[in-house]
């Protein structure tokens, strides 16, 4: 059963007679390899989920549960993506951000109240960023396992493109094995170019080019 303490900031917007409340989170800030992907859920009101917590909590069976749930209980899921290309280009911050964005545009019915994690945007709709919000907003937990789940696939299915890099297990993080994979078969087009040692290892490629 879900920590009702996440059910808090849910509760006090409804007793002001808000309901359509969007919890907002990204996946993938960390790994080498792989876009970020940022989940907007808005939850039926009053809706209680079983399964649902803070999707670094939870095993992969148990993300795959809360998502089904959720998909049940959700009034709207809205997705948006950043690149790779996006990444290197404006910083993973700020592409976290902009998914963010895009999933809150996705969204087929237009919140009255949106609460994200930790991130603050500018935006036309009255928010509050709440420092771990994964573990203390259900909505926010249920926006967090959405986009670990849609990350997670894309990464699954990259395995199969670039089996020697073992995508489908640490779905790009910086594990010792994917390290040594890029050190012997390289950079692919899905790594992070301005992360290390992605990065690294393109000058130092770059540098045998030359001589």
């Amino acid at each position: 059963m879900t920590d009702l303490t996440m059910y808090q900031f849910e509760k006090a917007l409804y007793e002001k007679g808000i309901t359509r409340i969007a919890g907002v989170d990204e996946a993938g800030r960390g790994p080498l390899a792989g876009p970020v992907v940022a989940a907007a859920v808005i939850l039926k009101k009053d809706a209680v989920l079983q399964y649902v917590d803070d999707s670094k909590k939870l095993s992969e069976k148990e993300r795959e549960l809360a998502l089904i749930e959720i998909k049940e209980k959700a009034l709207a899921i809205g997705i948006g993506i950043s690149s790779v290309e996006e990444i290197d280009l404006i910083n993973i911050y700020r592409a976290s951000r902009e998914a963010m964005l895009s999933a809150i545009k996705q969204l087929k019915v237009k919140p009255e109240y949106i609460l994200t994690d930790a991130m603050p945007m500018e935006i036309d709709i009255p928010m509050d960023a709440i420092i771990k919000g994964d573990a203390k907003s259900v909505s926010i937990a249920a926006a967090s396992i959405v986009a670990k789940t849609t990350r997670d696939a894309y990464m699954i299915e990259m395995d199969k493109l670039f089996p020697q890099y073992g995508f489908a297990k640490h779905k790009g993080y910086p594990t010792k094995e994917h390290i040594e994979a890029l050190k012997t078969y390289g950079v692919t087009p899905i790594h992070r170019k301005t992360y290390q040692p992605v990065k690294e290892i393109l000058a130092k490629d770059l540098f045998n080019y030359q001589e």
